[in-house]
């Protein structure tokens, strides 16, 4: 049956599905701090998380997974790894970019959520969080958070590197790579009647579904993410969306999106 659906697909040209997966809890994550482009690996957590979404993929049996998308973080990337074993593709060709990555959060980096909110207030920290268009304060120049260093901005120029994000500038990096990249693929002829599977961060991906989902300003503070259920989305030739759903269990999304509303900040 799943052959036959996936040639049946094939056959109608039909577009492909674009799947979104937000990477697993990371070390940071754990410990309440805002990681933003600080590069730190999936605690034990996270890696059941990442394997929960490989089995929410292949349970999906009319979802040709075709290529996949990453940031350049290694969190997102080692989800990618483990959710692609255990769906059996781990050999799919990725594309990575910097585009992708969670947003910035400047001086915030680092710090724990709690404390943070002590020290400023809860609604100054909610502001920073989760408004549209509220940057943190920006990282001081030479910090040593900084990535300017870093090899795998090497091609980035670097005025083009953030030193604190609020959601519209992720929405202003995230859409010319749906436009020029991730379109791109999801026209591809060898792509059609498959899947396209971006695994990123909450607010690359809130700004993905933003664009995508013609979601106002007003209410993108209020869509919650949760990190390790793989998020649906089919398309039509104009990437209108048709539907969209988190796979698996609609409750258990739920939960973990309300989870996430819960933390601290």
């Amino acid at each position: 049956m799943h052959r036959a659906r996936l040639a049946h697909l094939t056959t109608l040209g039909a577009m492909p599905d674009l799947v979104l997966l937000r990477h697993g809890q990371s070390t940071w994550n754990a410990l309440n701090l805002f990681t933003g482009w600080q590069d730190v690996d999936l605690s034990p957590d996270g890696e059941v998380e990442a394997v929960t979404a490989g089995r929410l993929l292949a349970e999906a049996v009319d979802l040709d997974l075709r290529v996949v998308h990453t940031s350049l973080l290694t969190r997102a990337i080692r989800t990618a790894e483990i959710a692609l074993h255990q769906v059996g593709r781990s050999w799919l060709p990725v594309r990575r970019s910097w585009r992708l990555n969670e947003r910035h959060y400047g001086d915030l980096t680092g710090h724990d959520k709690k404390e943070t909110a002590q020290r400023y207030g809860a609604e100054q920290l909610h502001a920073w969080r989760r408004s549209y268009a509220v940057p943190p304060p920006a990282l001081p120049e030479g910090d040593e958070r900084s990535v300017a260093s870093d090899p795998r901005y090497r091609d980035v120029p670097a005025e083009l590197l953030p030193r604190a994000e609020c959601l519209k500038d992720v929405v202003a990096r995230v859409t010319p790579y749906l436009r020029d990249v991730l379109s791109e693929d999801l026209a591809r002829e060898s792509v059609r009647g498959g899947a396209v599977l971006v695994v990123a961060h909450g607010n690359s991906l809130r700004a993905l579904r933003m664009v995508l989902q013609h979601i106002d300003e007003a209410d993108i503070p209020d869509l919650e993410i949760p990190t390790g259920i793989p998020y649906r989305i089919q398309l039509d030739d104009d990437l209108g969306v048709l539907s969209a759903a988190y796979l698996g269990d609609p409750a258990v999304a739920r939960a973990a999106a309300e989870a996430v509303a819960r933390q601290t900040g």
